[in-house]
């Protein structure tokens, strides 16, 4: 009985760190879909992006944090994959769209792809993914545990 119970206990323990090992791995939810994304808070996390990538995993992105709701745009310099540009209001709904995003590696030719209107938050996500969640304007983006709203 006593090796059945330590048994026991060592698979609570190892079930206990796995599932918090799951909870700590960011997430969002957007057109009833899930995606694991990394998190870019900082300046430097946000103008390093997802540069210099040669793949971006199927069911990954990236989440994108401002500081505060405004005009924003994005370029694809150094960018190797293209890409959804998803901007989300406050209120984490999606309030612009830039679809399909091609690479850009000549540098200062690149273009800049503007939100249509003030975004707080940027979803990119692998090229396709939006329109096959068929996203429209008004969509609400939902956090997973962790990720800070805004003020």
């Amino acid at each position: 009985m006593t090796r059945l119970i330590r048994r026991l206990a060592v698979l609570s323990a190892l079930l206990l760190l796995c599932g918090c090992a799951f909870a700590r791995t960011p997430w969002v939810e957007v057109g009833g879909e899930r995606f694991q994304v990394e998190i870019a808070a900082t300046v430097e996390e946000r103008a390093l992006g997802l540069m210099f990538r040669d793949r971006l995993e199927p069911g990954h992105g990236m989440l994108f944090i401002h500081e505060r709701q405004e005009p924003q745009a994005y370029w694809m310099k150094n960018t190797r994959i293209p890409l959804d540009i998803l901007y989300f209001d406050n209120d984490r709904r999606l309030v612009s769209q830039q679809r399909s995003v091609p690479p850009c590696r000549s540098g200062r030719g690149c273009p800049a792809y503007p939100s249509e209107a003030p975004a707080r938050y940027v979803l990119e996500l692998n090229a396709g993914e939006a329109a096959r969640l068929g996203l429209r304007d008004g969509d609400e983006l939902i956090f997973g545990p962790g990720i800070p709203a805004a003020d």
